[in-house]
């Protein structure tokens, strides 16, 4: 069974369940300047690259900041609570410690910024990721291809050698326009089938020689 050259982990709903903190960051940020922010406006966000999100938090939530502080004020919140608690997804901590005892390469590719995505490395075991791709680190955010091919040049292979494990639209997008193959895990938001996505559950008894069938 072929094993993939690399496996590319999504963080925020992928690896990590942080979205429920970004959202309530969001409410409360929201409610601060007298803004009405649903969770329908939240889900909308889901896979963004965080500036564009927080645009959107100005302009429909009325967060009267600029973009930038906006980002910096989600952030504080968000590593905040991941330092005191880091919720991993359902089968994600045994996935990640099979790829590294089969020493398959994995690499972050999340349009979360570096800050947050340190935190979350931090608490993670030691040496889980030979790569980081950060949203402040791209010149263009998921959907665009860009975190996927620049974490397969990073990592030295190639994009089509390599699975991708999403859980949002805008992330599987990504992925599959860097031409890797797309393993979705849907979690806040649900997938719509493409050619190149394999959508599942869940990653409970997933394991590398499933990531090795999905390779072309």
């Amino acid at each position: 069974m072929k094993k993939p050259a690399a496996v590319l982990w999504d963080m925020d709903g992928t690896l990590v369940d942080t979205e429920p903190y970004w959202i309530e960051c969001e409410h409360k940020l929201v409610a601060e300047f007298g803004g009405t922010w649903t969770d329908a406006d939240a889900s909308s966000l889901i896979g963004f690259d965080l500036t564009d999100a927080a645009v959107q938090l100005r302009d429909r939530g009325g967060v009267d900041l600029e973009p930038v502080e906006i980002v910096e004020r989600l952030l504080d919140g968000v590593v905040e609570r991941v330092q005191q608690q880091l919720p991993w997804r359902p089968g994600a901590a045994d996935l990640l410690a099979a790829c590294r005892a089969e020493a398959i390469p994995c690499a972050l590719v999340t349009m979360s910024w570096r800050r947050f995505a340190d935190a979350v490395i931090a608490t993670a075991p030691a040496d889980s990721f030979a790569a980081t791709i950060t949203g402040d680190e791209v010149s263009h955010g998921k959907p665009h291809p860009e975190p996927y091919r620049a974490a397969a040049q990073a990592l030295g292979v190639d994009p089509a050698d390599c699975v991708a494990i999403e859980d949002s639209r805008t992330g599987v997008a990504s992925a599959i326009a860097a031409g890797c193959a797309t393993l979705g895990v849907p979690h806040v938001v649900s997938l719509v089938p493409a050619p190149g996505l394999t959508i599942v559950d869940t990653l409970c008894d997933v394991t590398v020689d499933d990531l090795g069938a999905l390779l072309r």
